[in-house]
């Protein structure tokens, strides 16, 4: 049975950080949160969904810190402590500050981690992976190979940074072709193409989550794993809506499918997924799929 480590791990959260970037409106700012003990930790960086920031997502940053993992969270220009609305001339270039932003956070990783009291000498920053959820979920599919699509179709330019050798992708959008006109007029980036997402993956979808940017349904989500070369797996989450049950934090006003036990379900299968794809315990995903009650509560799929 897949058993990861929860409460019995003490914590440590330090915050800020600066991280050195060029032509930023404002300062990139990480909080990194870690276990108080253990050596060889591997590295998780986080991107937030639309408007959250450093602070949020503590049930699942608490939990795969608890699991043994370093997790950085970097706060984006969209997030709602900056005020840049839809209507705010910056806003049309903040999907490219995002990537910018994970690019700066894997440059500059050592030096975040030396900032970070003894974590220079106990995280592993040769063992990388990058998650997101939302719009945070596109951002990091770029920095695994995904492109952005232009009004005609063609490809944009490669983002993609080696730092990264896995990537979980939690209710990322799927392609473009189905936006909806207010999705047209104020997020034309959300066309991904996944066709050149070749790095390892995992994708999280809910099968109740009706995108108001998308004229599809809940399949839109796993275009993700549908579209990009293997290897990949699929986590599909049962009654699961954007939040998944509540993973940007408790009793948030997004949360429309409060369930503990489901964002329980999603944290553990990244720190299974990550524990196997950054060689930590090859053998952490099949026990995690294996356990009856996660198989109860999901669907799984893989491409290798």
């Amino acid at each position: 049975m897949f058993t990861p480590a929860q409460s019995r791990t003490k914590t440590v959260a330090i915050k800020p950080i600066t991280v050195p970037t060029s032509d930023r409106a404002m300062p990139l700012q990480v909080k990194v949160t870690a276990p108080a003990e253990g050596r060889g930790l591997p590295v998780i960086v986080f991107s937030h969904g639309n408007a959250w920031s450093m602070d949020g997502y503590e049930p699942l940053v608490d939990r795969w810190a608890a699991a043994g993992f370093v997790v950085v969270q970097p706060t984006h220009l969209d997030s709602r402590r900056n005020a840049i609305g839809f209507d705010d001339p910056r806003f049309g270039t903040i999907w490219r500050v995002r990537i910018d932003d994970l690019h700066a956070v894997l440059d500059h990783l050592d030096g975040i981690l030396a900032e970070a009291g003894d974590l220079i000498d106990r995280a592993d920053a040769t063992r990388v992976a990058l998650a997101g959820h939302s719009w945070g979920a596109q951002t990091v599919g770029a920095l695994l190979g995904a492109r952005v699509l232009d009004a005609e179709g063609a490809p944009g330019e490669d983002f993609s940074h080696d730092g990264a050798k896995a990537g979980v992708l939690i209710a990322a959008t799927g392609t473009g072709d189905s936006l909806t006109p207010f999705a047209v007029e104020h997020l034309p980036f959300m066309r991904p193409d996944y066709a050149t997402m070749t790095t390892a993956a995992l994708v999280i979808a809910g099968d109740k989550d009706q995108s108001k940017m998308s004229t599809r349904g809940p399949d839109w989500f796993l275009d993700a794993f549908d579209l990009s070369p293997a290897p990949k797996r699929l986590l599909v989450v049962p009654g699961g809506e954007h939040t998944l049950g509540g993973i940007a934090g408790e009793a948030v006003s997004e949360t429309s499918d409060t369930d503990t036990d489901r964002v329980a379900l999603v944290a553990d299968a990244v720190t299974a997924y990550l524990l196997d794809a950054l060689d930590r315990d090859p053998d952490a995903w099949s026990r995690f799929r294996d356990d009856t009650e996660a198989l109860e509560k999901a669907s799984f799929q893989h491409k290798d």
